[in-house]
């Protein structure tokens, strides 16, 4: 399964952003000094196209679709070059598919911010240029491989020069996944898990009285920033979000109302995570059972089959498809849909769409 890594530094509030997303009925409390290994959580994605099928089809069993999110501990000044645990912390941030980035915008006397003030902007470059400088080192290290051979193999010389462009956008203090690169460059890369090449999330853990970017320290600049990267940006008051899960969901909606919120941040905390990740989800539904199955954005027919059964894969003969909004206007019926003409046979090589309602005919 992949996962978000939560990442910020000390004290942002990321403890608090991963108990909002997981909805835990026990607080998990923040990182005690000297400890590194993360907490972890599965959670259910909120999809109404999914919540709409179960209720079409009163089933036996529901499967939503999931995904992993990780706590990692505060990413601290000098962890890209291996000081105090950055060795450690880094290492599980390599192992992050998505990166979800905290950053702290509130003020609070009884906590002090460990730069000594409220910097957003400040503090994402001191995140970025620590991945920045853990990736440099990995790509130098192995530049220094390849440059003490006499003669290079094609792939390696393809890889060379690949790398050579990494280190000119690294020592540009630019992320890797700013770079414009193909399919072919981007596989080259995987091997080396760039923490610089993973898609980020910025969260902005703001407090009841923050909302518009422009009006939090470097607020100008910092809007810059994040529209010059093309990241995306997710507000969230996070210790309010924490109360509300203390309330019923009528003593939620009445507070929300009262400060103007139109909906909690979680859902939208899991979606974007998802969405960062290069996910979609198609649907099987019947009376038996009505899941979400999770595929990677570009998929094909062939491995929607392979994620439902390895045999539906080795077997395939055609997918029968059709799309959720179709099917929803046709009466939530197969038969209709067919009628309708609105249900296609498709081949393997059919490349699968969010919220696709798939059922695959085979035969071993």
């Amino acid at each position: 399964m992949l996962h978000c890594g939560i990442v910020g530094l000390p004290l942002s509030g990321k403890t608090t952003i991963f108990n909002v997303i997981t909805h835990a009925g026990a607080e998990v409390k923040p990182y005690p000094g000297g400890r590194t290994d993360p907490n972890r959580a599965v959670v259910d994605v909120p999809d109404v196209r999914f919540d709409r099928l179960a209720k079409v089809h009163s089933p036996k069993k529901l499967m939503p679709a999931q995904v992993e999110f990780v706590d990692l501990a505060g990413l601290s000044k000098g962890a890209g070059k291996g000081a105090g645990l950055g060795n450690s912390f880094l290492s599980f941030v390599a192992d992050a598919d998505a990166l979800m980035h905290v950053v702290r915008c509130f003020a609070n006397g009884a906590v002090e911010h460990p730069e000594g003030s409220v910097d957003p902007l400040r503090d994402i470059n001191i995140l970025d240029m620590e991945l920045i400088f853990r990736d440099l080192a990995v790509v130098e290290n192995r530049l220094g491989k390849l440059s003490s051979k006499k003669k290079l193999q094609p792939e390696e010389t393809f890889e060379k020069a690949l790398l050579e462009r990494c280190h000119d956008c690294l020592m540009d203090e630019r992320p890797i996944r700013m770079l414009d690169m193909s399919e072919e460059e981007k596989r080259a890369l995987r091997g080396f898990t760039f923490v610089t090449a993973k898609p980020q999330i910025i969260v902005l853990n703001l407090d009841e009285t923050q909302w518009d970017i422009a009006a939090l320290p470097g607020g100008e600049a910092l809007a810059r920033a994040i529209e010059e990267r093309g990241l995306d940006v997710i507000k969230i008051y996070g210790r309010l979000e924490m109360d509300l899960l203390d309330l019923s969901p009528e003593e939620a909606a009445e507070f929300m109302d009262g400060l103007h919120i139109d909906e909690p941040a979680r859902e939208k905390l899991i979606f974007e995570a998802y969405r960062a990740l290069g996910l979609i989800s198609f649907f099987t539904c019947g009376s038996d059972e009505v899941r979400a199955w999770t595929l990677h954005d570009g998929d094909n027919a062939l491995n929607a089959a392979g994620a439902i059964h390895t045999d539906l894969a080795r077997g395939f003969i055609r997918a029968q498809v059709v799309s959720y909004d179709d099917y929803m206007a046709h009466g939530d019926s197969y038969a209709n849909c067919r009628d309708s003409g609105v249900l296609r046979l498709e081949g393997k090589d059919y490349r699968v769409k969010d919220g696709d309602i798939i059922e695959i005919r085979f035969n071993i």
